[in-house]
């Protein structure tokens, strides 16, 4: 196979993978054969697609190639549910007709569920964050064990250890395979948009040297971001999630100096910023404001728009920023969003108004690195450097990368070379 053949039957495998996982998981119910039967219909993929050409439909011919190549496992399984009757399987040469008659009564009938219902069941509630998205990247995007511990700072064996304890989990968990009604189809899109943003910061807050290993992940949130919205196009919040990745993503070459250490917002240097991913997210939030209802992903985007429509960081316009941070703590009231608010209120009322925000927040960010960094800053512009140090040292303490270290060090510097010389001697 060639090099052109490679990258063209990957990028195909790529894109069906979703579909035709989620439609071979609702005929076995069974995660490990579903998976089994995916890997096997790619493996014959690799080899007929180069010889014969793609297929009108490669999801469709996935479907049906990995389904007969488990059928002997499948009759042990007590629990199944078949496709839409058919009259023929079709081979590993493509039946053109049928695979297009297939794939429109899965669009008709359970496509959107088949996807929703994959990537649910990635993120039940009782399973750890890191291994959610550890598991939507095995089974939902299909990256290799060794790439997501790689990105994910650990040895290729503790991975495999993760991945399969989350996947018993999963199995023991109990998932449902009817159709969702609007209520539970609600419940599910939440905590899938939840998984994929989660995803998406493990990417986008990498720095230092591990921007190469990790940024990886915030591309892929994004485009599985962009395949919920075309299952959901009129869905608000979906439409908001991926406005506020686009625009989150579009500072990512401003965002650190050449020595790797983080540049703040109103530092970076805009002409960076990626214009195309602005007027895209730009975009989508014009269009889910015309709903009239304001969602958590939503307003953040709104306030990532703000920023992102600012020519230079003093053009800000921080009191209608202030003002949305105001309405994300009402429909989505935490001491992040305090913090985050706090920010704003600085810029618009001052550090004391500020500081007087996030005081009563010290016991719940007790151990948050910002919480701290925020603090010190505030404590710094007011005056009271001693404390403004403890602050930040405290920050130093709890930081999770090299970046975040080193941003606190600077302000620690500057504390340092702001102090009055207290210590110096006198003249004689």
């Amino acid at each position: 196979m060639t090099g052109a053949d490679m990258a063209w039957v990957n990028t195909a495998l790529t894109a069906a993978r979703p579909q035709a996982m989620g439609a071979l998981l609702r005929y076995f119910r069974d995660l490990d054969t579903a998976e089994e039967a995916f890997q096997e219909a790619s493996l014959r993929a690799l080899k007929a697609w180069p010889r014969n050409g793609p297929p009108r439909d490669p999801a469709a011919w996935l479907i049906f190639v990995g389904r007969n190549a488990a059928l002997d496992g499948v009759r042990r399984l007590a629990r199944q549910q078949a496709l839409p009757e058919e009259d023929v399987l079709v081979g590993e040469g493509g039946d053109g007709d049928a695979e297009a008659t297939l794939a429109d009564r899965l669009d008709d009938a359970d496509y959107r569920d088949d996807i929703l219902r994959l990537l649910f069941i990635c993120c039940p509630p009782d399973l750890p964050a890191t291994q959610q998205i550890a598991v939507a990247l095995r089974i939902v995007s299909g990256l290799s064990v060794a790439e997501i511990a790689r990105a994910f700072l650990v040895g290729e064996s503790a991975m495999e250890q993760r991945i399969t304890r989350a996947k018993a989990r999963i199995t023991r968990s109990g998932v449902a395979f009817e159709t969702p009604g609007a209520p539970e189809r609600a419940q599910r899109l939440g905590a899938v948009a939840a998984m994929l943003y989660l995803l998406f910061n493990e990417g986008y807050s990498a720095g230092g040297d591990t921007v190469e290993r990790r940024a990886p992940l915030a591309h892929e949130a994004i485009r599985l971001a962009r395949l919920l919205l075309r299952l959901f196009p009129s869905e608000p919040e979906i439409m908001g999630l991926l406005a506020l990745m686009l625009l989150q993503q579009s500072r990512a070459a401003a965002r650190f100096d050449a020595n790797g250490n983080a540049v703040l917002l109103e530092d970076q240097d805009r002409g960076r910023w990626n214009g195309p991913m602005i007027a895209e997210g730009l975009a989508l939030i014009d269009k889910a404001m015309r709903h009239g209802r304001p969602t958590p992903y939503l307003v953040q985007a709104a306030i990532s728009a703000l920023h992102a429509r600012a020519s230079t960081a003093a053009a800000t316009d921080w009191t209608q920023i202030d003002l949305l941070y105001a309405t994300l703590e009402h429909i989505q009231p935490s001491p992040v969003v305090t913090l985050n608010r706090s920010v704003a209120t600085a810029k618009v009322r001052g550090p004391a108004a500020a500081l007087a925000m996030i005081e009563p927040l010290a016991d719940r960010l007790s151990g948050y690195f910002h919480f701290f960094g925020a603090k010190g800053a505030y404590l710094s512009q007011l005056g009271r450097a001693a404390e403004a140090k403890a602050a930040f040292d405290r920050a130093i303490a709890l930081a999770h990368t090299p970046a975040e270290a080193a941003h606190i060090r600077q302000h620690l510097d500057r504390l340092q070379r702001d102090a009055p010389q207290r210590d110096a001697p006198s003249p004689t």
